[in-house]
């Protein structure tokens, strides 16, 4: 599967905004987004002022390092929300937040997304009682996300778990046992959303 395999904190830089690609890090001193807000580049100081479709391209550049998407996999996220009744860029994020890497990430199963798509890859997750090793699958509410119940999974979760630190959304519940496992209690909201993001921005760019 293709990735992103240069320094991610320059994706940082380049959205204006931390994107916690580093999991704990990106909360200590060592974040160069901490240390150098600027672009990166040289002669940052020319650039000039920031055109309407570069603020456009910029949100949904954002929304994908973010995520983990590439290009071809955004742009199916974008059509499927298109099909979808009610607000298109409600639509699309819902699917985003539904990312089955997303989800592990967030109940602290990984400390970064990239570590949580890795740990999905490598079937270390279930989901209701059966292994699922694909980063995209979409969870439903009622769903459970659980860890093989092997030590090298539960190992590698029960780190993760006592090093995170971010607060659960509203939409999981996370129950920490013998084997950790999460609750998909409801489809996620704007709210639940963790980075801010103007996605009515990204769908007029792609609309185009």
């Amino acid at each position: 599967m293709a990735r992103i395999t240069g320094p991610v904190c320059r994706l940082c830089r380049r959205e204006g905004v931390k994107l916690f690609l580093k999991g704990n890090r990106c909360d200590t001193d060592k974040c160069a987004w901490e240390r150098r807000q600027q672009a990166p580049g040289m002669h940052t100081y020319r650039r000039g002022k920031l055109t309407d479709y570069g603020a456009h391209l910029r949100e949904k550049q954002k929304v994908k390092h973010y995520y983990g998407v590439l290009e071809a996999q955004f742009r199916t996220y974008v059509h499927t929300a298109e099909r979808t009744k009610g607000n298109t860029g409600t639509a699309l994020m819902n699917l985003l937040e539904r990312r089955l890497d997303n989800v592990v990430h967030r109940l602290g199963f990984g400390l970064s997304r990239s570590q949580a798509r890795q740990i999905v890859r490598h079937g270390h997750i279930a989901v209701n009682g059966r292994r699922v090793d694909i980063p995209s699958y979409l969870v439903k509410p009622g769903d459970v996300i659980s860890v093989k119940n092997r030590p090298k999974s539960l190992q590698l979760v029960q780190a993760s778990l006592a090093e995170s630190h971010r607060e659960l959304p509203e939409f999981l519940s996370r129950a920490e046992g013998p084997v950790p496992e999460g609750h998909v209690l409801r489809a996620p909201e704007p709210a639940d959303v963790s980075i801010p993001v103007q996605v009515q921005l990204i769908v007029e760019l792609v609309s185009r």
